[in-house]
């Protein structure tokens, strides 16, 4: 009875591993029929404005500029003498012309020098009369041997000494009357007072700053370039320019590069002069860009172009499904639809591309572009929205 007992429970355990073993070979199966079995793929939705062509057009290259706009002409006033400003006759914003009187220092101090010089120019005058008349006695003298030749020598070197301090007091009669007439300030070009730094009353020394005057018929922007970019300069190139406080663009044309560069920042000063504004002021600041080259070309959108791998690339579909391209890209610039660059090699004209605003797509993935809508789309669509409000 015990060995029957021994053999039914074997036998119940042996069906139970063979149960358990049956359902794992069960469960196994399905996975595996199940992993066999296509997946089904998720499509991605574009919109129309999600594509962006490749096309040929008008690749325009640009440089920008910034800097602030300085007078051509401009002068400071300097007081050629130490004298008491007597008075100015300008303040800031008047216009002058070129030789218009400006300002006056005191000429009291000059009078009396040119005075005192042309005092001593007459007594040199005095002297050498004095010394002509004694050479020409010495002279007839010598003919009667009444003097020796030595007495005669020495009257001609008499007669030169009070000639040279003639010529010496005269020179200085003329540098006083120069002095005087420097103490009579005028204006050395013509334009307007931008700074009056005197008032009357004032002692200034000699170089002493009084007016400051500028040229506004001329006006230049000094623009720092970068040493790379300094060499696609070239003079004549025009610029379009937007300066604070005045609507709207002006042209400016670059008129002379330096031909140094300059200290510490290593970059290169170009002047554009602008065309005349009544509103352009020395000193204001002003930006915009320089027009290198004007050429057609194959571009895409810039926004397109993808630097997420070592090589830029640009995701073109094809049919349903995204591919991605390597680009070997050109110059960079303006095309008439926003900024642009050259496309060498990877993509052909009629081309279309994702646009970068989409992120992250993966290469080979199914898309699915909507239709646009039309205008009787548009319109029912806008009026069931102003319905629902």
């Amino acid at each position: 009875m015990k060995r029957w007992h021994k053999v039914s429970l074997a036998v119940l355990l042996l069906a139970v591993v063979a149960a358990g073993v049956a359902r794992m070979v069960s469960t196994r199966k399905a996975q595996q029929a199940q992993a066999a079995a296509p997946k089904a793929t998720a499509v991605l939705e574009l919109a129309a404005s999600d594509l962006l062509p490749v096309r040929r057009a008008e690749l325009t290259r640009t440089l920008e500029v910034s800097g602030s706009l300085v007078a051509v002409n401009s002068a400071f006033v300097k007081a050629r003498v130490a004298a008491e400003v007597k008075s100015v006759a300008v303040r800031e914003g008047d216009s002058v012309k070129p030789g218009q009187l400006l300002a006056q220092l005191d000429p009291v101090e000059f009078d009396w020098r040119l005075r005192q010089a042309e005092q001593q120019a007459q007594a040199a005058r005095a002297q050498l009369e004095i010394a002509q008349r004694a050479l020409q006695n010495s002279r007839s003298l010598v003919t009667q041997g009444f003097i020796s030749a030595t007495a005669l020598e020495n009257a001609v070197s008499t007669e030169a000494g009070a000639q040279a301090t003639l010529q010496a007091a005269q020179a200085a009669v003329e540098l006083a009357r120069k002095a005087r007439a420097d103490a009579t300030v005028t204006a050395p070009i013509g334009g307007q007072i931008s700074q009056r730094l005197v008032q009357p009353g004032e002692r200034v020394p000699v170089d002493a700053k009084l007016l400051e005057i500028v040229d506004l018929s001329r006006l230049e922007l000094q623009a720092s370039v970068a040493p790379e970019d300094a060499g696609q300069l070239h003079v004549g190139d025009t610029a379009r320019l937007k300066v604070d406080g005045i609507d709207g663009a002006l042209t400016a044309r670059v008129v002379r590069i330096n031909p140094s560069a300059q200290p510490g920042s290593r970059s290169v000063v170009a002047y554009l002069e602008l065309a005349p504004h009544p509103a352009l002021r020395q000193g204001l600041f002003a930006r915009g860009s320089i027009e290198l080259e004007r050429r057609p070309a194959l571009l895409v959108a810039l926004s397109a172009v993808r630097n997420d791998q070592a090589q830029p690339y640009a995701l073109r579909l094809e049919g349903t499904r995204v591919t991605q391209r390597p680009l070997e890209l050109g110059a960079r610039g303006q095309a008439d639809a926003g900024e642009a660059i050259e496309v060498l090699r990877g993509l052909d004209e009629g081309d279309r591309v994702l646009a970068g605003s989409l992120g992250a797509v993966r290469d080979g993935a199914t898309v699915r572009v909507a239709a646009p809508l039309s205008a009787a789309s548009a319109a029912s669509t806008a009026s069931a929205a102003s319905a629902a409000r």
